[in-house]
């Protein structure tokens, strides 16, 4: 269970979001299956308006070998034109992309959420068809991951609005030319972004 700060100072359980997030057809990370972070605050916040405190457990580490596929796949991917168009440099995209997957999966390749999403990168079933990959194949997964991650960045051109489309499906997005008003989708971008930080200040 993740509580959430309301903004009289009281502690709440997240709700669930059974009528938005999770019902979406053509996202990835429905119900992700690392959920330790949440934001304090109000919902319903904008794509720069989303509030970065956050608490967590000590961040998970990665295996060795998880992370240098991590590595891998997204170098991989460093030359899709997603990165020009959201201006993101390949050491950018490299930390961009660990960071969803510490989120979504808190680096498990055995990971399944309540909703069906599979693996490290916490793709859904119908999503992975899509994308031509195994789910429950951790480097196929990885692949799946980073395409679909870096086709969000060429749809939407910032890294925040990929992420929220990453989670909730790029329809959502577009519907509301933005980050959706769901809850989860809000603490997924909130979450991604305070990780992203996290590693870049590890990396300086």
């Amino acid at each position: 269970m993740v509580l959430v700060m309301e903004s009289d100072g009281s502690l709440t359980p997240s709700r669930s979001q059974n009528s938005f997030a999770r019902n979406y057809n053509d996202g990835v990370g429905q119900g992700s299956a690392a959920d330790e972070l949440a934001i304090l605050g109000e919902t319903d916040l904008g794509p720069d308006e989303i509030q970065m405190a956050a608490f967590s457990r000590p961040a998970p580490l990665p295996r060795a070998d998880v992370l240098s596929a991590i590595e891998a796949t997204a170098l991989r991917y460093a030359g899709h034109p997603g990165l020009r168009d959201a201006d993101l440099s390949v050491r950018d995209w490299l930390t961009l992309y660990r960071a969803n997957i510490e989120v979504e999966s808190a680096y498990r390749q055995d990971a399944i959420s309540s909703a069906g999403a599979i693996g490290l990168g916490q793709l859904m079933p119908a999503t992975a068809r899509d994308l031509g990959v195994d789910p429950r194949d951790p480097l196929q997964n990885l692949d799946g991951s980073a395409r679909y991650l870096a086709m969000m960045l060429e749809a939407f051109g910032d890294p925040r609005l990929a992420l929220a489309a990453y989670n909730a499906g790029p329809d959502a997005v577009r519907q509301y030319g933005g980050i959706p008003p769901y809850r989860e989708t809000q603490n997924h971008v909130a979450r991604v972004m305070a990780v992203l930080a996290r590693l870049e200040g590890s990396n300086s």
